[in-house]
């Protein structure tokens, strides 16, 4: 098997994480590619042409989108940071801290999360 961008010897991974990883390689090329289209399109001066790397480049949106839709399907991180950020109306960097705050004032501190809560000693 060829090395294919792992960090880690693909033989101590398991099958799970050499498909994670090769879901997100193949989604980066596709955003990628998206990139080289749309510059393309951009600097086009036939219409035709124009039109023919528009399309290309809609096609990697596609392919992009099927490769972060099985990373939602198959983590739970992926799904529920999918469902909070994306079709929300305002700014994006205001969610987040919005977000960053609520979950702040969620998390119990050190006092109190210290020690076991078992009930009445009486």
């Amino acid at each position: 098997m060829a090395h294919e961008g792992f960090h880690e010897d693909p033989n101590q991974l398991s099958d799970f994480a050499k498909d994670y990883h090769r879901i997100i390689q193949s989604t980066m090329e596709e955003l990628e590619a998206v990139d080289w289209y749309n510059q393309r399109a951009e600097c086009a001066t036939n219409p035709q042409a124009k039109a023919i790397m528009e399309h290309n480049r809609d096609e990697e949106i596609e392919h992009a989108c099927m490769g972060i839709e099985w990373l939602r399907q198959n983590s739970p991180v992926w799904d529920a940071m999918l469902r909070e950020f994306l079709f929300k109306d305002g700014d994006i960097v205001t969610h987040e801290a919005q977000m960053s705050t609520k979950e702040s004032q969620t998390t119990p501190t050190a006092q109190q999360s210290s020690g076991l809560k078992i009930g009445n000693n009486k």
